[in-house]
């Protein structure tokens, strides 16, 4: 039998949003470039996380990770508050 290793997917995002109690809205931006004509692409997805101690606030640069569904939108949680905004 062999061990199968947990691989957790993190990303680095900004909260946009923390109105709601245990949940935050983050932006992750990302960058690709195109198959066929090679132009860089950039573009921005939302991620609920659950935030259940209420460490980040609007406008922290935060790291999450994917987890398992927690609610209907929720399968990201907070890792940790990499920079407090001013």
């Amino acid at each position: 039998m062999s061990i199968v290793e947990k691989v957790s997917r993190t990303l680095i995002g900004r909260v946009i949003s923390d109105k709601r109690q245990a949940t935050r809205t983050v932006e992750v931006e990302w960058t690709r470039r195109h198959e066929r004509y090679g132009k860089v692409m950039r573009g921005k997805t939302k991620f609920h996380i659950h935030d259940p101690k209420h460490e980040s606030n609007l406008g922290d640069l935060v790291s999450i990770e994917q987890v398992r569904p927690i609610s209907k939108t929720k399968s990201w949680q907070l890792v940790q508050v990499l920079e407090k905004s001013e």
